[in-house]
């Protein structure tokens, strides 16, 4: 696909989540005319005027240094939940996060009334095995509440070195606190994993959109096909819970998918944010009934993917509404290893519709549930009683079965996963396949 890598430059500067790193974008120039007027003379006099009153009466001494970078902390914190300041652990650690292996307990958040949301635990994390859900409100931190503190001053306190325990307090759906403790460990996320779920019926899942995720998902198509030695009957596509990552990552997957058309467009002040990507005419996918799962959970680029497929109408969208982020973060580095992380685009599905504070609303909508499966009980047919007749068009005799243990299956404890097997199956059977 030339036409696509001809923008991974621009692309791979741009990250859509919040907590996810990107590659440095160049130095954007001036939009408009209006950000070359004279500065605001009165309001910097006003701020000259309160760092020296802070400097000469405030309780302990303060530096310059320390003031000037809380203010630009304080520019940044104000405009977006997404926008901020990178001091250099800071931007060195965002940067680690695109190649799949970073330190502490696999929790993307964002901010919500002061408080820190969780946006989604990432699979096979402390985070996760904890049972740390989308959207508990992490209200304290090894006591300490959260109340105030800034998205990127909080994810400071959840790293540390591996093998340490941090205890976080939670609220979930309003109830009361709780407390989870946590060991941080070097996070080390996979973030394309595959089965076959049942003869003819794949299973990707992407649990996060790195660099090379889009390769990985080419490698899984081919994988399950070889796996099931012939084209596939039914795919489910698992974006749950995926808080989103590289716009590269999300465009090259949705292609995987489509022969043609608009996948994904953006729109900004700078340059770089003008970006529109289109589908190859490869399939990778040889155009298998595709059911793509998503939940609150299931952010950005992840949106991204599920909004292309779902306009141009190539798979069946399950699971519950989307997180709802649209918007488009630039790396800007700075000097003194600094960075900007900044808000610089709002991005488009093919039909034009933006997901900002909106989300995707699914095809069809199944909550998550808990799976009980009866007991198998040895009941007694027809074929088990002596001297039955026997079948007049000649087929053989089906008696009951004993007790077996039957495999555990993926699907068999996931009630949302079950449900788009049984759709894809449905649909082979209306098509008569």
């Amino acid at each position: 696909m030339p036409h696509l890598f001809r923008l991974t430059a621009a692309a791979l500067a741009i990250t859509l989540l919040g907590g996810t790193a990107a590659l440095a974008a160049p130095a954007a120039a001036p939009a408009s005319a209006n950000d070359s007027a004279p500065l605001p003379l009165d309001d910097l006099r006003t701020f000259a005027e309160v760092m020296d009153r802070i400097k000469s009466a405030y309780v302990e001494p303060v530096s310059d240094k320390t003031l000037l970078e809380n203010a630009i902390k304080g520019m940044l914190s104000n405009l977006d939940p997404h926008s901020a300041y990178l001091e250099p652990d800071a931007f060195r650690d965002l940067q680690e996060s695109t190649s799949g292996e970073f330190g502490g307990l696999g929790i993307e958040v964002g901010t919500e009334d002061g408080f820190i949301k969780v946006i989604s635990p990432i699979d096979d994390t402390p985070a996760s095995e904890a049972g740390i859900q989308p959207g508990d409100l992490i209200i304290k931190i090894d006591g300490q509440l959260t109340k105030g503190l800034s998205m990127m001053e909080a994810v400071d306190k959840m790293r540390g070195k591996a093998g340490s325990k941090i205890l976080l307090t939670l609220v979930r759906e309003g109830g009361l606190p709780f407390d989870v403790e946590l060991t941080r460990a070097v996070i080390k996320v996979k973030s394309v994993k595959s089965q076959l779920l049942d003869d003819g019926y794949g299973y990707i899942r992407v649990t996060q959109f790195q660099i090379n995720s889009g390769a990985e998902v080419g490698k899984a198509l081919a994988k399950l096909r070889k796996e099931n030695g012939k084209k596939l009957l039914g795919l489910v596509l698992d974006l749950r819970n995926n808080p989103g990552g590289v716009l590269q990552a999300a465009v090259e997957i949705t292609d995987h998918f489509l022969k043609k058309g608009l996948i994904v467009y953006t729109e900004g002040r700078i340059a770089n944010s003008e970006l529109r990507f289109n589908a190859d005419p490869a399939d990778a996918s040889e155009g298998v009934p595709l059911v793509v799962l998503i939940n609150g959970g299931s952010a950005s680029a992840s949106e991204i993917v599920a909004g292309a497929l779902q306009d141009h109408k190539r798979g069946v969208l399950m699971g519950t509404d989307s997180f709802g982020k649209g918007s488009v973060q630039t790396v800007l580095p700075l000097n003194n290893d600094r960075a900007l992380k900044l808000t610089t685009a709002l991005y488009f599905t093919p039909n034009g519709r933006s997901i900002q504070a909106q989300g995707i609303v699914p095809d069809i909508e199944v909550a998550r549930a808990k799976l009980t499966r009866e007991s198998n009980e040895s009941g007694i047919k027809e074929a088990d009683l002596q001297g039955h007749l026997s079948n007049g068009n000649g087929g053989a005799d089906k008696p009951s079965k004993g007790k077996t243990a039957a495999k555990a299956r993926l699907q068999d404890d996931d009630y949302q996963l079950s449900q788009a097997l049984i759709l894809l199956k449905g649909l082979n059977v209306t098509r008569g396949d």
